[in-house]
């Protein structure tokens, strides 16, 4: 029986979209970083659920993470009919704090990683009557975000990619989907460093990733190009087109700066 692979499974949205696929009895295969946090991951969707789930604790920044990744399949002789793409992290802040390598890193994760496992994994996922690949952009794809520049770009251009091969392979066995949320309940402020403002602004609108990830798997099987969650989160995309950029920018830029 195939498998679905997710990346950044350890923790957040990845974990939650893993337990509802698990709950919807598809065996997993987790990719992270954390091998403690990955195993106890597995073992638990394993023992709760009746399905089976493997795991590999690779770093997804580096270079040779889609080959490592690659060769495991092989070497186990995985299946896989569904590759979930959600791996990825921010850095805020001044586009010139960070170093040319660190915002390297990211790409690496945010927009790298899926392109090549998706290029990878394509000849498999059209063997299989019905495949499908889960790309997760955000909210902050429908802007440019001062403070937030390298990571909103990343996620524009997983959004884009993402909605053109949805085209191309309308008519294959594949569907892809793109899914956009807005603030959830994860590490992702801690890990990006986001101002104590934009924390605060946000706390009152998250979502859970539980949310967001039943949201997530149930576009992906109902062939959805793209979807937004939470309705706040819709409006906000909606005045990012229809407002003016500087008007945008300048109110994004209010939440990101540093304190």
């Amino acid at each position: 029986m195939p498998y679905a692979l997710i990346t950044g499974a350890s923790k957040g949205i990845g974990k939650a979209i893993a337990a509802e696929l698990a709950a919807r009895k598809n065996d997993l295969l987790l990719v992270a970083r954390s091998e403690s946090l990955l195993k106890e991951t597995a073992a638990s969707l394993s023992t709760r659920f009746g399905i089976k789930a493997d795991y590999l604790a690779v770093d997804l920044s580096a270079p040779d993470a889609v080959s490592k990744t690659m060769n495991w399949l092989k070497e186990k002789n995985y299946e896989v009919n569904m590759l979930v793409n959600n791996a990825g992290y921010g850095l805020s802040g001044d586009f010139d704090t960070y170093t040319a390598e660190e915002h390297k890193a990211m790409m690496q994760v945010n927009m790298t990683v899926p392109v090549e496992l998706t290029s990878a994994l394509i000849p498999e996922l059209k063997k299989h009557p019905r495949s499908y690949i889960l790309n997760i952009a955000s909210s902050a794809a429908y802007q440019s975000v001062p403070g937030l520049a390298v990571y909103a770009a990343s996620k524009s251009f997983l959004l884009s990619f993402s909605r053109a091969l949805h085209f191309e392979l309308r008519k294959t066995t594949i569907s892809v989907t793109a899914v956009s949320p807005g603030g959830t309940d994860t590490d992702f402020a801690n890990r990006a460093q986001v101002s104590a403002k934009a924390v605060k602004a946000g706390q009152k609108l998250n979502m859970t990733p539980e949310a967001v990830a039943r949201i997530a798997v149930n576009a992906m099987y109902n062939g959805k190009t793209e979807i937004i969650t939470g309705f706040v989160n819709k409006l906000g995309a909606a005045f990012a087109w229809l407002l003016p950029k500087k008007l945008t920018e300048s109110t994004a830029a209010g939440l990101y700066k540093k304190d």
